[in-house]
């Protein structure tokens, strides 16, 4: 009997002995799964893993807030666990002053006890200098109060732009989506705007529309017998 039982009191302690550390636990389940995010959204977004139990980084994939692994977390665990599974979003702005825009999900072990969180920081601040770099793009330097009418009166390339956008606009239609009959009533109503006035206007068209030219030249023949 006392041989059994000392066998059992050391297989018990064997399996306390063999459960791994809550940092081990972290590392082997979660870390690859950081380092896909980081690797979909490299360079735009870092990964961060804390230990909650210790309160310490155990794992950085793509470090863009140039924490240390082992540095202090500084987590309260309890108040992210009754705020639930999931933080966020939310924003903060990282060592450089630029913002990033995150998501915490908290770990659990197997005992379903929080046992660390797994932090996405994604680099908003590139796609806003991006924009920044559009918006001074498309705005340009000074621009004169009034178009150049006497310049551009004959420019029937912007009239069929201007006529087929509004066309398709009205209609709510893209353009990849027009229909043979769509196309031959924008022809028709294109002829009747005098838009095939101007050199080379039906070749535009039928290279706008996806038409052959000689489809366009055969409506506007027909269009021209019916009177």
């Amino acid at each position: 009997m006392a041989g059994r039982r000392g066998y059992n009191v050391e297989s018990i302690l064997m399996r306390k002995t063999n459960v791994p550390p809550v940092k081990d636990l972290l590392l082997e389940r979660y870390a690859p799964i950081a380092d896909g995010i980081a690797a979909l959204f490299y360079p735009c977004a870092e990964v961060v893993i804390h230990d909650l139990r210790q309160q310490t980084v155990a794992y950085v994939a793509n470090n863009l807030s140039r924490l240390e692994v082992g540095s202090r977390s500084v987590l309260d665990d309890v108040l992210f666990a009754a705020r639930g599974r999931m933080i966020g979003p939310y924003e903060k702005l990282n060592w450089d002053g630029r913002r990033m825009r995150c998501v915490s999900n908290i770990l659990f072990d197997d005992d379903g006890k929080p046992a660390g969180m797994l932090c996405i920081n994604f680099n908003i601040a590139v796609f806003e200098d991006v924009r920044s770099t559009l918006d001074l793009f498309i705005k340009g330097g000074s621009l004169t109060d009034a178009p150049a009418e006497d310049l551009f009166r004959d420019d029937w390339q912007d009239r069929i732009n201007t006529y087929l956008h509004n066309w398709l606009r009205e209609r709510q239609i893209g353009i990849n989506a027009l229909t043979r009959e769509h196309k031959r009533e924008i022809v028709e109503a294109l002829h009747a705007q005098g838009a095939f006035r101007g050199r080379s206007s039906a070749n535009y068209v039928a290279a706008v529309l996806t038409m052959g030219r000689a489809t366009v030249y055969k409506i506007l023949k027909q269009m021209k017998e019916a009177g």
